[in-house]
């Protein structure tokens, strides 16, 4: 039964996934009237699924925003998500957004006609009023601090929450590192020589702030403490000892 509490696997909706890649990119790539150009941290997220870009005056977008019909998909926003552990294949999903560019004073106003978001599940066409509605998951701006720390000073620690995965996920594993964490659970990469793989934890209860995430944290270390050792690791580590 120490398994059961972690075989769901609640996770962010699609619409909510989509805005909290959106708030946590620093960078963006803009195509519009054939012309595409990366920019870094120009863009801002409204809170209505509108995107704000600041772009230079001699910029091509802005001539293309001007000349282009109001109204009708002109431009194509480009956003990915990247883990702030190192891990192989580190960009977790992309998000595209279509519509069109309007002036409004000194920057670009976007509105989205279609989102899609990518994720290693598949792609999903996120609902355009559901996506004006959602918020971001409210751990995305201390998503990165929290991974770095728990990888960096508690390796003990992810070892031990290993202990919570089917020993068939761990099998051959030959590092683990945290990749993601929202408010609904945490997720490791699980690298082997030639491959990896992903397994969610999920918390008991979602966790709206830090001081809920370190609860959930802790009582999630609990729990695997209380569990054996999975034998893939026990193999793993006999192996490298000899």
């Amino acid at each position: 039964m120490g398994d059961d509490s972690h075989s769901w696997t609640a996770a962010p909706a699609a619409a909510e996934r989509a805005r909290s890649v959106l708030a946590a990119a620093w960078s963006c790539s803009v195509t519009a009237e054939g012309t595409r150009e990366d920019l870094v941290g120009a863009h801002t997220a409204g809170e209505d699924g509108r995107v704000y870009v600041d772009v230079p005056e001699d910029s091509a977008l802005l001539a293309a925003a001007i000349c282009a019909p109001r109204g009708e998909p002109s431009a194509v926003l480009e956003f990915a998500d990247v883990a702030p552990v190192p891990v192989r294949n580190r960009i977790r999903a992309r998000l595209w957004l279509a519509g069109w560019f309007a002036v409004e004073g000194e920057r670009l106003a976007f509105t989205p006609t279609r989102v899609v978001l990518r994720q290693p599940s598949g792609s999903v066409v996120v609902d355009l009023d559901e996506f004006a509605a959602a918020v971001p998951d409210p751990l995305t701006t201390a998503e990165a601090r929290l991974l770095t720390h728990l990888a960096d000073c508690h390796a003990d620690a992810v070892e031990r929450l290993t202990r919570l995965v089917d020993s068939d996920s761990l099998h051959g594993a030959v590092r683990v590192q945290p990749l993601a964490v929202d408010r609904h659970g945490l997720t490791l990469r699980i690298e082997r020589a030639r491959a990896h793989g992903d397994v969610r934890l999920a918390f008991h209860a979602p966790a709206d702030d830090v001081a809920q995430l370190t609860e959930r944290m802790h009582i999630m270390l609990s729990q695997a403490t209380g569990a054996s050792c999975p034998r893939a690791l026990q193999r793993q580590r006999t192996d490298g000892d000899g």
